[in-house]
């Protein structure tokens, strides 16, 4: 008998070769029906392979993201069916999950596909999956496979052949194709019930330019119709969203390519939202007792070689300048200044917590290939800080800043969101990671146990921490369900040391610090990017560029108009004139389109009455309002920062 340890620690005994699948009808039908694979020690496996020894099971099903990611490469090696059907000889590469669907990479030789090809691929996997067919796995020797594919012509299939050692190589049959793979697939083709193939691009073999361009064909499915129109719905959202297109159109950033890749520009409204973003962010920390400072963008090379950073983070640091026979680095992340501002001083435990906080301006050299809008930049501005603390301060500290979190969400209309509890891997210790084994444990303790007793939602994610201690990475998603990581809180064990931070204790000895890296809100880009697409552009009045604006109904009205501007002005909400030659319903449709949360109506009716006619942006008219009782409603709309747009 086999002994299987299912995720709760309950342990059931089994007769040797039994399968997941088998176990899963064991319990019910109902959950035998949803199983796509297994984790098998950690291993993923299809769902039908035997287990001969001792094993830890957990059954996966759409839920999990290794099912989603199973069921995904078995659609590719479904849609590889569909293209050798309908395109003979065709060669094939590789086709992985990726993280919404899948792609293949093929050699059509002169074949150029077009959407009408696209379209009837599509309408064959659908046939294929109907007939659901199993995916059969067969372990082969590596003599057989290189016979295999030499008589097919298949010069891909026998590349990667070259780097698999014998006994390890597997084949995966569903119908009439098969492929090299390692696995694992779903049981069958009739679980893939929705299809969409999304889109056709080139690829160059190896992502090497200096080979042959392949054709990639993109697609995803789902286990249901249902699905697939919720995602092609949110694919559409996320069109409208595109923070790259509601940027230009709203004004709030550019970029040129006399500056460079990847060093946005921010245009006056961009400015705007920075400065509240920057005025709430100093708001919350002065609160909670943060100090205010400023470091430069450049320093020496002596003191990130003290910080550790350049051994481990140098790819992503610009190239040094030389000056007198010193190099200086463009700064990179703030906190090796912020240790400096720390050692400036002695400190006493009656100092600590010592909170220092910074908008800093970063600069990251992120790959090409990499950048993408304000998401992946090279210049950055972070909502950096760093707290030195006790080990008996760290609860409440880390607590704290947790909660700075659930404000900022509440603020912002984030209802979904995740803290991912990153964690280093032991065996690349002193390589990717300091190597001080007993302190990973502690601080990695730490940490969860904050989580735990906060009842915070929270993931493990093993070999994801910083080279100085665990962390975690904030995962939030968005109005349509977009998932972005915003922001940081991170344990440092190591940089106290490094520069020797010490202060005294109260039986008057010398201490080194616990260091909180945090970010609650970012970078200005990645978060401004994440607001545009959240709100669609659609900004709440508080952080809205112009928040009012007055539409005279023809020039007679252009007095009043002004008196009502200098009004608002005098309350410090931003308003401007729409003081075209226009007709008042074209002047309701540019402000509607500028998605100017307000806008004033007035004519010979407000004239006379000193009232204003109001219209808010997405919901239409609001009725006629005093201008003075218009001013104190938007006044306390912004006060309170309302996340409604």
């Amino acid at each position: 008998m086999v002994k299987i340890t299912f995720p709760d620690g309950a342990v059931r005994e089994y007769r040797p070769g039994i399968t997941a699948m088998e176990i899963a009808e064991g319990i019910s039908r109902g959950l035998a029906k949803k199983v796509l694979a297994a984790t098998v020690n950690g291993q993923v496996w299809d769902a039908v392979r035997p287990i001969y020894n001792d094993s830890t099971l957990k059954l996966l099903t759409w839920e999990e993201a290794e099912g989603k990611s199973t069921f995904w490469h078995s659609s590719a090696h479904l849609m590889a069916e569909a293209v050798e059907s309908q395109f003979p000889g065709v060669k094939f590469w590789v086709g992985p999950p990726v993280e919404n669907g899948f792609y293949y990479d093929m050699d059509l030789g002169d074949r150029k596909l077009s959407e009408e090809d696209l379209a009837a691929i599509e309408k064959k996997m659908n046939e294929l999956a109907k007939q659901n067919n199993p995916y059969v796995r067969k372990e082969i020797s590596k003599a057989e496979a290189i016979r295999y594919f030499e008589d097919k012509g298949d010069e891909y299939k026998l590349d990667l052949l070259q780097n698999l050692e014998d006994g390890n190589i597997t084949f995966y049959t569903q119908g009439a194709f098969t492929d090299l793979c390692r696995g694992p697939h779903i049981p069958q083709t009739g679980l893939i019930r929705a299809i969409k193939l999304t889109n056709i691009a080139g690829a160059y073999w190896k992502g090497d330019e200096k080979n042959k361009q392949l054709t990639r064909i993109y697609g995803i499915t789902f286990p249901n119709q249902k699905e697939l129109d919720e995602y092609l719905h949110m694919l559409e959202e996320a069109k409208k969203r595109d923070h790259r297109k509601l940027g230009k159109e709203l004004g709030i950033f550019t970029f040129d390519d006399d500056i460079g890749p990847g060093l946005p520009l921010w245009m006056p409204n961009g400015a705007i939202i920075i400065e509240e973003l920057e005025k709430l962010a100093k708001d919350t920390e002065e609160q909670a007792g943060y100090k205010r400072v400023v470091t430069p963008h450049i320093a020496k090379e002596n003191l990130y070689l003290t910080s550790g950073h350049l051994p481990y983070y140098q790819d992503s640091m610009y190239p040094p300048m030389e000056l007198d026979g010193v190099k200086y680095y463009l700064k990179a992340m703030n906190c090796p200044h912020h240790h400096k501002i720390f050692a400036a001083e002695p400190r006493s435990y009656k100092d600590l917590p010592y909170r220092l906080a910074e908008y800093g301006t970063c600069y990251r050299y992120e790959q090409s290939g990499e950048l993408f809008g304000l998401m992946r930049v090279r210049c950055l501005h972070m909502n950096d800080a760093h707290i030195y603390c006790t080990r008996e301060q760290f609860y409440e500290e880390f607590k704290s800043v947790n909660e700075m979190y659930l404000k900022y969400f509440k603020i912002f209309g984030i209802e979904k969101y995740v803290m991912r509890l990153s964690l280093h891997d032991p065996s690349k210790l002193g390589k990717k990671y300091v190597d001080e084994p007993a302190l990973w444990k502690e601080t990695e303790a730490l940490v969860r146990d904050v989580l735990v007793r906060t009842n915070t939602p929270f993931v493990e994610v093993q070999d994801e921490a910083a080279f100085y201690g665990p962390k975690i990475d904030v995962q939030i998603w968005s109005t349509i369900g977009r998932e972005f990581t915003l922001a940081t809180n991170q344990v440092d064990f190591a940089q106290g040391r490094r520069f020797k931070l010490e202060f005294t204790t109260k039986e008057n000895t010398s201490e080194t610090p616990l260091i909180i890296h945090r970010a609650p809100l970012g970078t200005h880009e990645r978060f401004i990017g994440f607001l545009l697409e959240h709100y669609a552009g659609n900004f709440p009045v508080w952080l809205a560029p112009l928040q009012v604006k007055i539409l005279p109904i023809s020039d007679k009205y252009m007095d009043y108009a002004q008196n009502v501007l200098e009004s608002l002005k005098k309350a410090d909400i931003r308003a401007a004139i729409d003081d075209r030659p226009e007709k008042i319903g074209r002047k309701i449709r540019d402000t509607e389109m500028a998605k100017v949360p307000y806008m004033l109506i007035v004519g010979e009716k407000e004239k006379q009455e000193h009232q204003l006619s109001v219209r808010k942006h997405g919901h239409g008219d609001m009725g006629t309002k005093a201008v003075a009782a218009f001013i104190e409603e938007v006044i306390a709309e912004i006060k309170n920062r309302a996340s409604e747009q």
